[in-house]
């Protein structure tokens, strides 16, 4: 054989290489592409990296081509259906409706922030030439109080709702972990939870407010009265996943694992954290992701009754205003409340994998 067909057969042995280099990256990532929910990437980037354009092409058509499609005929539908309702307040809006409301809160947003820097340039400007003029005692520092934007509620909604879950977290895991590990235990707390795991936000609305409004009397700690009414309300309707969850969890684990920590004569804080989390980590990310979700469906209706701030006063108010625009905002509001708990739920997934072992992994 000649030199140059050595090198030929090298340099083919290398590609080849290489090419099951880029498909071995692929595959590791793949799992993160599922869990971000854009699983359609994983053909793509086969199909460009030299696979077989046959096969992976039915897997962008299932995985995107097909929910592409939905999407579209979901508008195509709600275009064509939307003139045809009449309410009071005019016709539902549809799609291209609801997108110039979306064009008109940023509008508002940016013109809410524009009137904000120019409220805090009037004021230095104005506190310099005090200052200047040598009336430094005269100097007076306001913040702004400017109706919250859109992108305003949305944040305080967001920070309502993991307040509100990390304290039902907080609670929730030891109460399971010991009703997990102890029968007795877990038969004492099995009424309770059965008797307040079906009751409505409504009902504890009412109650969360009359206690907070007694208890917290403070003007000025960390957290105002109605952050407080809704996180707590959140907190009361989240809780029972992660507790049932890490309890079924804890109470699967394998017996020999609890035999292994009795010989080895482990403390009880060793037993639970080297032993029974481990294992029951995948059964109580998924109560946590479905406790996210509960107190997020949870914290808009809190928002809504109780006229706290967020996206679901946003709604509310909306619904109150009765404007011609105000139900193409209330839809904006409900993509917007849809497309954030789906992002949660990615969230928890994500952190699931990072912390537990799975097939994505």
């Amino acid at each position: 054989m000649s030199v140059s067909s050595d090198l030929n057969l090298m340099t083919d042995a290398e590609k080849e290489a290489r090419k099951e280099r880029r498909f071995s990256r692929i595959n590791k990532a793949d799992g993160w592409f599922r869990i971000l929910g854009i699983a359609w990437l994983t053909p793509v980037l086969r199909m460009v990296a030299g696979d077989s354009p046959s096969r992976n092409a039915k897997d962008i058509w299932r995985l995107l081509g097909v929910p592409v499609l939905a999407l579209a005929v979901f508008l195509i539908g709600w275009s064509a259906l939307a003139p045809k309702v009449q309410t009071s307040l005019g016709s539902i809006p549809g799609p291209l409706q609801v997108w110039e409301q979306v064009e008109a809160l940023h509008a508002d947003y940016l013109r809410d922030k524009k009137r904000e820097t120019d409220f805090y340039a009037r004021q230095d400007e104005r506190n310099a030439k005090l200052i200047a003029d040598g009336r430094a005692d005269d100097v007076k520092t306001r913040d702004y109080t400017g109706s919250p934007t859109y992108y305003d509620q949305i944040a305080t909604s967001i920070q309502t709702v993991f307040f509100g879950f990390l304290i039902a977290v907080v609670i929730a895991i030891p109460i399971g972990i010991m009703s997990g590990l102890s029968p007795s235990f877990n038969a004492a707390m099995n009424p309770i939870i059965q008797i307040f795991k079906p009751v409505s936000p409504l009902a504890w609305l009412p109650i969360v407010t009359m206690v907070v409004s007694a208890m917290y009397v403070t003007t000025d700690g960390w957290f105002s009265k109605s952050f407080l009414i809704s996180a707590i309300t959140v907190t009361l309707c989240s809780i029972w996943p992660t507790i049932i969850n890490t309890a079924l969890g804890v109470a699967s684990i394998d017996k020999d694992l609890i035999s292994v920590g009795k010989v080895l004569k482990l403390s009880t804080y060793k037993k639970i954290t080297k032993l029974v989390l481990p294992s029951a980590l995948p059964l109580i990310f998924t109560g946590m992701r479905l406790s996210l979700g509960v107190g997020w469906m949870v914290l808009i209706a809190a928002e809504m009754l109780a006229q706290n701030p967020g996206l679901g006063k946003f709604v509310w108010d909306e619904f109150q205003n009765g404007s011609s625009d105000s139900l193409a905002r209330i839809m904006v509001a409900v993509f917007t409340i849809g497309i954030i708990g789906y992002l949660l739920d990615r969230l928890m997934y994500a952190l699931q994998s990072m912390f537990t072992y799975s097939e994505t992994r």
